[in-house]
């Protein structure tokens, strides 16, 4: 018992010896002055090298790096080629887009124009007897303010009425029913208007049925030539008495 209490004595007494432990951590060694530690420090640093290099390394690899300029010049001759595709297909598909929309209105406008054009031909005969009650002082009273009416209403859709004696013939608007010498006139004439014509714009709905005065070749001369071939009787007559 003595020899295990000793034994623990001196074990405690070792511990107590030891106490804290002093460590010189002065970088230079105080008897040679040459700096510690810097074989040391110098492993450590290294990983931390070894840890950046691997990072990038990581990241250079997620990047794809070109092989040659070339390719990368390459790849952008070919970027621009595919942007200026691109831009005239825009600019095709305006045009055509523009071209469209005009044919569109075109054919709108004429289709517009030709129904107003059937509609106004279905009213041309209650106009022909709206005229000719006219002509004969018919048209009083409430008959004359509805047809008055009637024709205000077809002249704001452009109906247009044409022909009088006197107008020069013209074979697209005027269908002769007749031809009559008349002298005294160089063209053809229109001398008495059987029916009216109508139009709408550019568009004869009716032509105008006219009788045309034509003009008699050589009236005059065969006017002046008798004269002188009186004259020359007369004065036969006076030298045969």
């Amino acid at each position: 018992m003595a020899q295990s209490d000793n034994a623990n004595g001196s074990a405690g007494d070792g511990e107590e010896r030891r106490g804290p432990v002093i460590r010189d951590n002065r970088r230079i060694d105080p008897e040679t002055g040459e700096v510690r530690g810097a074989a040391a420090e110098e492993p450590e640093e290294a990983p931390e090298a070894g840890a950046d290099a691997g990072a990038d390394a990581e990241e250079v690899e997620g990047i794809e790096i070109p092989d040659t300029p070339e390719q990368v010049v390459s790849e952008a001759i070919n970027a621009d080629e595919r942007v200026v595709e691109l831009t005239n297909d825009i600019k095709r598909v305006q045009a055509e887009y523009s071209n469209y929309r005009k044919r569109v209105e075109r054919d709108r406008v004429a289709v517009r124009e030709v129904a107003t054009a059937q509609v106004l031909g279905e009213l041309l005969p209650i106009l022909d007897d709206i005229g000719r009650a006219r002509d004969h002082d018919e048209l009083t009273g409430g008959f004359k303010a509805v047809g008055e009416a009637l024709e205000g209403a077809v002249a704001k859709l452009g109906l247009e009425r044409f022909a009088e004696q006197g107008d020069d013939f013209d074979p697209n608007v005027h269908e002769a029913l007749t031809l009559v010498p008349v002298p005294g006139i160089s063209v053809q004439t229109v001398v008495e208007v059987f029916q009216p014509g109508y139009r709408m714009g550019e568009r004869i709905l009716r032509p105008a049925r006219v009788v045309v005065g034509d003009p008699v070749e050589g009236s005059e001369e065969s006017g002046s030539a008798e004269a002188p071939a009186g004259d020359a009787e007369d004065s036969g007559g006076r030298a045969e008495e």
